[in-house]
């Protein structure tokens, strides 16, 4: 059952994107600058079910995360792309080249072959308040270098690359505090899921990470932010699973597939990136082009 509320959370972040996208394109650029571009996007059916897919998106997450190890939850949501490339090509009219088939087939064969071999285990499903402090710290620590790291370079894939690292920690994070709200649900009830401090935690953190994803996608190109996305956000859960709530993996020489799966999902992530209507849904074509513009550079090159 966690699976199968991880890919429907895939699914309904795919499908929001995909809405959110098409809603963006009825939208004149010039109510981009307007206070009223809400209620503009307010007026479009869409757009509303869009957003209502981000809702059920959160809702089937948390079950997710209620039933299941988040060692094994996050890495689904690397699916999220191509189900995005899938949805838009029927609602945009987008196409997917023959490289991005390519992708999708070693993604989700990287990521079969990574999880089969690693074959998670479920932990506890909280965790005690001793674990959370250096878990927090690490975290912080983390997210705030690679923004300094990111701020101190100009527009490019290294910036994008290092923005994207700090969002893969931050949407880890927040899956982990809110992993832990569904226990206080569960146990307690709504009173001790809106009185405990991890319901606040993940959505503080989930702000940060949306704002975080925000920088990435204009600050270079998407083949620099998405590979370290997609392969941070499920390298950084899995290693929240097992520190947090005692989640087991295999080792030993089950580390071979494992790097195996993991080199594939990078290689599909890599070759989804560059796909046209992946860049559109993300935002990123515009974003690359202004990004050359200011660097002088072609779209895609900005990253040397």
């Amino acid at each position: 059952m966690a699976v199968l509320f991880a890919l429907l959370a895939a699914a309904s972040n795919a499908l929001a994107t995909v809405l959110q996208r098409r809603a963006a394109r009825t939208v004149p650029l010039s109510a981009g600058l307007r206070l009223g571009l809400l209620v503009d996007l307010l007026h479009r059916a869409v757009w509303l079910g869009g957003m209502l897919a981000v809702i059920a998106a959160a809702c089937f997450q948390a079950l997710a995360l209620s039933q299941g190890a988040l060692s094994v939850v996050q890495p689904l949501f690397v699916l999220e792309l191509p189900l995005a490339l899938l949805f838009g090509r029927v609602i945009l009219g987008g196409r997917i080249s023959r490289s991005g088939w390519t992708g999708v087939v070693l993604l989700v064969v990287g990521l079969g072959c990574a999880l089969a071999a690693a074959a998670p285990t479920i932990g506890t499903t909280h965790a005690p308040f001793g674990r959370w402090v250096p878990a927090l710290v690490v975290c912080a620590v983390v997210i705030a270098a690679a923004v300094g790291a990111a701020l101190r370079r100009g527009a490019g894939g290294v910036r994008a690359a290092c923005f994207a690292g700090a969002t893969a920690v931050a949407y880890a994070l927040t899956a982990a505090l809110m992993k832990d709200a569904t226990h206080a649900w569960q146990t307690g009830g709504p009173v001790a899921f809106f009185t405990t401090w991890q319901t606040y935690g993940f959505a503080a953190v989930g702000v940060m990470a949306l704002f975080l994803l925000e920088n990435a996608m204009q600050s270079g190109p998407l083949t620099a932010s998405q590979p370290v996305l997609t392969l941070g956000d499920a390298l950084v859960s899995l290693s929240l699973g097992v520190t947090l709530f005692d989640e087991r993996v295999r080792t030993g020489w089950w580390l071979l597939p494992e790097c195996l799966g993991i080199a594939l999902v990078l290689w599909g992530a890599m070759l989804l990136s560059r796909v046209a209507l992946a860049r559109d849904l993300t935002g990123a074509q515009g974003t690359e082009h202004a990004a050359a513009r200011d660097t002088g550079t072609e779209p895609g090159t900005a990253d040397t």
